[in-house]
């Protein structure tokens, strides 16, 4: 089988090397995404493991489309028979951009259709109940380029488990996991966030350092399909328990001035199965002081989108750039849309590396020299 797993942009080098060092082969990034292939316990793991990336689907055809006839016909030519059952259901859904098809409805509509049409041929049945497991059928046209893939996730591979509420203006969980991986957080690091928040940044941060494999504590849409074997689940979701660490020196500790979103990065903490490796203080970053040895700093500051300030945003920069001392055997990652963040910070980043949280592009900005 071949298989998609969109990502972030400027996510996609980190997250096909996160999927090859998790034991996924033939690995290949794209614009947006990440292309491998392999069998049923490839697409288990990868949904188990991915840290980086948004879901796992199987890529089922990829055709150039400018009318509705031929978009019936590419995806007629799948062979839906093999991943759907005739009591399976197969809701269809997608996206159009630059495309002479630019009707989602109609685009919904030709391609159920065609589905239908290709299933009623093979099980030779003119109804479909669509009781069994949900198979999500989605489709992405961009310039008249259709990809026709289906869901193996779910709720979003960002949706770990732990997260049950969120302060204001969240990081994703996958940007977070993709800041820790640039922070190149190991098992002995020390690990600091002067803006907490949720605590999504040092929980992540905890998970990858004890090898806690990003899905494991939650459910994929691939549990409910008859053609995945549950003892294959078991197997994969006991080889990935099997490689946490439990004796690890990790510690974290997270800072924030609002007691309510303490009280939220406790509770995911714990939900996280990481609570014991971080200490969440109430801390202003003009207080900030620390005298730790070795220590990685990473963070995401209130920005003029979430504080309505710009002006204030920059002058917190300021009191950062002074906070953040140069020492040894300590480094600093910072995301900020902020062009300014480097004037305002005091110095220029060591290597910086543009990222999108969601539609807002970002810097990552490195300091470790």
């Amino acid at each position: 089988m071949e298989f998609v797993a969109p990502c972030l942009l400027g996510l996609e080098g980190l997250a096909a090397n996160d999927l090859k060092f998790k034991g996924i082969e033939n690995v290949r990034a794209e614009n947006g995404r990440v292309l491998f292939s392999g069998d049923e316990t490839t697409l288990i793991r990868a949904n188990l493991c991915s840290s980086l990336c948004a879901r796992i689907g199987i890529l089922l055809a990829e055709f150039e489309a400018r009318d509705f006839d031929t978009l019936f016909e590419g995806v007629k030519a799948v062979d839906w028979s093999r991943y759907i059952g005739e009591r399976d259901a197969f809701p269809v859904k997608g996206n159009s951009l630059d495309s002479v098809l630019t009707s989602i409805p109609a685009c919904q509509k030709i391609i159920k259709k065609a589905v239908v049409e290709k299933l009623k041929a093979h099980y030779h049945t003119s109804w479909f109940e669509e009781d069994g497991g949900v198979h999500q059928i989605q489709f992405r046209i961009f310039k008249n380029r259709v990809t026709i893939m289906l869901d193996t996730t779910g709720s979003a591979l960002n949706k770990r488990g732990y997260r049950e509420l969120s302060g204001g203006a969240p990081i994703k969980e996958t940007l977070a996991a993709a800041m820790a991986e640039l922070s190149r957080i190991r098992s002995n690091h020390t690990v600091i966030d002067p803006f907490c928040g949720s605590g999504t940044i040092l929980i992540e941060a905890a998970r990858k350092a004890l090898r806690i494999m990003p899905g494991i504590d939650r459910g994929f849409a691939f549990e409910s399909w008859s053609q995945i074997d549950p003892v294959l689940i078991e197997t994969e979701r006991q080889r990935a328990r099997d490689e946490e660490l439990r004796d690890a020196e990790f510690i974290a500790y997270g800072y924030d001035i609002d007691d309510e979103s303490l009280q939220i990065a406790r509770r995911n903490a714990e939900l996280g199965r990481v609570a014991g490796r971080i200490v969440f203080e109430k801390r202003d970053i003009r207080d900030y002081a620390e005298s730790f040895e070795r220590a990685s700093i990473i963070t995401n500051p209130p920005y003029g989108e979430r504080m309505l300030d710009v002006q204030e945003a920059r002058a917190l920069y300021q009191v950062m750039g002074r906070a953040f001392e140069k020492k040894p055997y300590h480094s600093y990652t910072v995301i900020s849309p902020d062009e300014q963040f480097e004037r305002c910070f005091g110095r220029e980043a060591d290597k910086r590396r543009k990222l999108y949280n969601g539609t807002l592009r970002c810097n990552v900005f490195m300091f470790y020299k």
